[in-house]
């Protein structure tokens, strides 16, 4: 326990602001606890979109007495009722049954794809730029609209790990005064198909192998690469999956895109093609591929944490929303892109994004399965002054996404369900069904009808009504698609040599894992074949990976060397970001001098980034003059859970060291070091990573064990220890120490 008449450091991040629990089972009888101050739950809203006034807490469960799904009071739930202590159990056990049958149907079926994600509830304000385009309400200036937004991995299932190499789901839910507007994206702005009748294939070659249900969250496996080698339109969206794109940092940190072209619609009716971009304020940064490893064994979990962390410290996450915009044209082309081929961008450099509002998650969820598992999305949900276009893949997207809900939220009135509720009016005629919460009143839900007085009646423009595109329809029904869409290399050829020197190595290292778990040599060299049309260096270095010889490019396949776009590159030499809501470790033990402890905590804190004080066990540690509160001891932590570390010493072993219970202690040889082992390792991995390393003067043992110099590219040692981690953040706000991961030759 901290002694009072000593100084004792406490850097732990904001804590959750309930009760603590008393030791014993509490026995007085209380009504529930309100929930955090850091979550939030659905707007109060009828089934027909009315605000209900009442308490935020009205949905929640109520009174301090157990009871029954009807409201009877119970007196026991520990026991069923028997035929004597040890005889049967009776039939007539009416809370026996109740609480197994709910139980056993509590889990629904988890979506297909995205299965595995995570929501927070926040606000969206438009800057009014995009009101000359739309008519929409929400876009017009300074109009603030609730959102939810979830985030999600496609492949893996519910339970797999939040940081395989993977495409993310990045969909957000407006709550306008018009009806809801659901924009379904990603954080990748192409996809593997054209047409959506290819989804199923794309799914199915992606998902485990159906023979033995491996690989989980994966597309490291023989008939994901058996299906993108043969289906050669997906050759756009594989590199962008090989690319540090499919591998976010955080889900702060990533890029969205709403893949598809749209339709505005102004108030005269006048129209433009747009495609929409969500722009992180804290940039776009990804993890290495080490990492992400080191993550999903570490804490599988560590994204959807991350995320609900930073809501609850007050580093709210936030994007700019913006919208490439492009003339309404007959043959839907901009530039030779064709506008309706979902795995082709449009360059920024030739149409920028122009920004039109701002999103800000702003609340964590009440409960994870009313709201982030119920929630459903939907392409189709549109408000007026936007509309869809003729892109093959968004026309099926408009089916797929409300046929799933039908099993999955187990009926057609999953728009009832308290998430997914608009925040407008509802007057439908869709009666009955299962999970039916609206009580309507009236007798006749068609039209036309008089019983009812007419009601409901059409609404015209000038009320608000959606209106569709009027856009000219005509030719021959066939299974064909334009001669637009078959470039597949040209612009994975653009995108790889857009990038950096270092995300090129990346893309290169990934390609090569990748294809190496690939069984079947047929299927390998397939690929390298496409990669050959794509870049002759990127082919012979995966070739040489796989001790494979590297194909000359066919000459009957023609591939534009288009200008490369620097906005695809994710780094940018000199360029920083803010640091509010990134991770410092802060290594103490019992020759830390707490005012150097406390230096280095004020001034990480007061930069808005989470502290994380580091010592040889969990709970009070001693320092040199006082204490400290340990929030990861070293036999918890690993690397991918800090963006730096300051040493405030070199860590003698800890007292657990010669038991070495922790594998991470490694040799009995290294309790002679004077360093513990577990600091070396976490050095090692850090300084590999990139990630920036600062040092007081005690610490300097532990660099030079680690074999770390003082004068290597992001190593911080002069200063005191303000100033050494004032170095430090500056350091954090270009994300890695670029300078260590350059590629040699």
């Amino acid at each position: 326990m901290p002694n009072p008449d000593r100084p004792h450091v406490v850097a732990n991040p904001k804590p959750r602001d309930l009760p603590a629990p008393s030791v014993e089972e509490p026995v007085d009888p209380v009504p529930p606890l309100d929930p955090p101050s850091d979550v939030a739950a659905p707007e109060l809203r009828s089934a027909t979109g009315r605000p209900v006034r009442a308490a935020a807490t009205t949905r929640a469960q109520q009174g301090a007495f157990l009871t029954t799904a009807t409201g009877t009071r119970l007196r026991d739930t520990d026991h069923s009722l028997k035929a004597g202590r040890r005889g049967p159990v009776l039939l007539q056990d009416h809370h026996l049954r109740e609480k197994i049958t709910h139980f056993d149907h509590e889990r629904i079926p988890e979506r297909v794809v995205h299965a595995r994600g995570v929501g927070a509830h926040g606000v969206f304000v438009s800057n009014g730029a995009a009101a000359k385009l739309s008519r929409a309400a929400f876009l017009q200036a300074d109009v603030e609209t609730p959102v939810f937004v979830r985030f999600s991995t496609v492949l893996g299932s519910r339970g797999s790990a939040d940081t395989p190499r993977d495409t993310r789901g990045f969909a957000v839910k407006f709550y306008t005064s018009e009806g809801v507007f659901d924009l379904v994206g990603n954080n990748i702005p192409v996809f593997f198909i054209q047409d959506a009748i290819k989804f199923p294939d794309i799914i199915h070659a992606g998902k485990p192998e159906p023979d033995r249900e491996i690989p989980q969250a994966a597309s490291a496996h023989d008939t994901f690469w058996d299906f993108v080698s043969l289906h050669t339109e997906a050759q756009h969206h594989t590199i962008w999956n090989m690319s540090d794109r499919a591998l976010p940092a955080s889900l702060r940190t990533m890029e969205g895109f709403g893949v598809h072209t749209f339709h505005l619609v102004d108030e005269a009716g006048d129209t433009v093609l747009v495609k929409f971009h969500w722009k992180p304020a804290a940039g776009v940064h990804s993890q290495l591929w080490e990492e992400a490893q080191l993550t999903a064994g570490g804490d599988p979990d560590f994204q959807r944490r991350d995320l609900y962390d930073a809501i609850q410290n007050g580093a709210l996450p936030s994007w700019t929303f913006g919208v490439q915009v492009f003339p309404d044209t007959e043959d839907e082309t901009f530039e030779g892109i064709d506008l309706l081929d979902p795995t082709k961008i449009v360059p920024e450099e030739l149409a920028p994004v122009q920004p039109i509002g701002t999103l800000t998650l702003t609340a964590n969820p009440t409960n994870y399965f009313a709201e982030t598992e119920q929630v459903a999305f939907h392409p189709g949900h549109l408000v007026p002054g936007i509309d869809v276009t003729n892109d093959p893949l968004l026309q099926g997207r408009l089916f797929s996404y409300l046929d799933t809900q039908l099993t999955r939220l187990g009926g057609p009135n999953f728009d009832q369900i308290p998430i997914n509720r608009p925040h407008a009016d509802v007057s439908d005629m869709l009666r009955d069904g299962f999970h039916q919460h609206a009580v309507h009143t009236g007798v006749a839900p068609y039209k036309p009808n008089s019983l009812d007085g007419g009601c409901p009646f059409h609404a015209g423009v000038a009320d608000g009504a959606f209106l569709e595109v009027p856009s000219p329809v005509e030719g021959e029904k066939v299974r064909e698609h334009p001669a637009s869409f078959d470039d597949h290399f040209s612009q994975p050829r653009m995108f790889f040599r857009s990038l950096s020197p270092i995300e090129q190595e990346h893309v290169i290292a990934a390609y090569t894992f990748e294809l190496s778990k690939v069984t079947w040599p047929q299927v390998r060299e397939r690929q390298l074949a496409h990669l050959a049309l794509i870049d002759e260096r990127l082919c012979a270095e995966v070739a040489a990976g796989l001790g494979l010889p590297a194909p000359t490019p066919d000459p009957d396949v023609e591939v534009q060397d288009l200008a490369p776009s620097p906005a695809l590159a994710q780094i940018v030499p000199g360029a920083t970001y803010p640091v509010a809501g990134r991770t410092l470790g802060v290594v103490a033990d019992a020759s830390t001098r707490t005012a150097d402890l406390q230096a280095v905590v004020d001034a990480a804190q007061a930069a808005d980034l989470l502290v994380f004080v580091l010592g040889p066990h969990a709970g009070v540690a001693d320092a040199a003059d006082g204490t400290f509160a340990v929030d990861k001891p070293l036999y918890q932590v690993r690397s991918f859970e800090l963006d730096a570390v300051v040493l405030t010493t070199a860590t003698t072993p800890a007292a657990d060291v010669p038991s070495r219970r922790d594998a991470k202690v490694g040799s009995p040889d290294h309790r002679d070091v004077g360093v513990d082992p577990r600091t070396l390792l976490l050095l090692s991995e850090l300084f590999r990573q990139g990630k920036a390393i600062g040092a007081l003067p005690d610490a300097a043992p532990a660099l030079v064990q680690a074999g770390i110099a003082e004068d290597d590219p992001g190593v911080v040692v002069r200063g005191d220890a303000a100033a050494v981690t004032e170095q430090v953040l500056a350091l954090v706000a270009q994300h890695r120490v670029w300078e260590r991961l350059s590629p040699v030759g």
